[in-house]
């Protein structure tokens, strides 16, 4: 995994959260998205900004992620903020 592509970067956290039942169900209950609105924007900014969010939202999680993509906890920030920065309007249409 490299740190040098913050979508390639979001989505390789994203299975690293859904690898593991209670992370993925502490995703869906804190963004409140569906698991086939999740399947339908998976590569969408705004999707990919929220799964960095829970992970930067939950310090061990964040370095149990890092640690398991052999990447720095600054490296996922990094990408957070690249990502951030493009300032998308996030509707998940609750």
């Amino acid at each position: 995994m490299t740190p040098d592509d913050p979508e390639a970067l979001a989505l390789a956290a994203l299975g690293w959260v859904l690898s593991d039942e209670d992370h993925a169900q502490r995703l869906l209950a804190l963004t409140g998205i569906t698991p086939d609105e999740l399947r339908e924007r998976l590569g969408e900014r705004d999707v990919l900004v929220a799964v960095l969010d829970f992970l930067m939202a939950h310090e061990p999680d964040l370095l149990a992620c890092a640690e398991a993509l052999e990447v720095t906890a600054s490296d996922i920030a990094r990408a957070h903020a690249a990502l951030n920065a493009m300032d998308q309007d996030t509707d998940w249409g609750a």
